[in-house]
């Protein structure tokens, strides 16, 4: 006995829904890395504060300039990284939100 098409064509909708959430998970992979390239910085800057004491600045910021530097880099990047992913997130919330509308059935299956 074959499939009615109706069948089939909501497991089409279900195998989107199980792409679109493949997507999610990576793009929230995507967000823990923009959150650590965050992070870093911050980091480094905590250390350097509380071992401000044991130096002068003025004889180590032949070291801190780039060190200065590579953290804006960071920064800058870490939260490019963040934004996209939270932007690709809604996208993705949006798609599968069409798909639920769309689809009577898949509403009961995703949350």
């Amino acid at each position: 006995m074959e499939p009615s098409h109706g069948n089939d064509s909501l497991a089409n909708e279900f195998e989107k829904v199980q792409l679109l959430l493949a997507e999610k998970r990576t793009n929230l992979s995507l967000l823990r890395t923009g959150i650590a390239l965050f992070a870093l910085p911050l980091s480094v800057a905590s250390i350097l504060i509380a071992t401000s004491h044991y130096y002068e600045s003025s004889k180590v910021l032949y070291l801190f300039i780039p060190l200065v530097s590579i953290s804006i880099i960071l920064l800058g990047l870490g939260s490019w990284i963040v934004g996209l992913s939270f932007r690709k997130y809604r996208a993705l919330d949006l798609k599968i939100r069409e798909v639920k509308i769309a689809h009577e059935e898949l509403k009961n299956l995703i949350t």
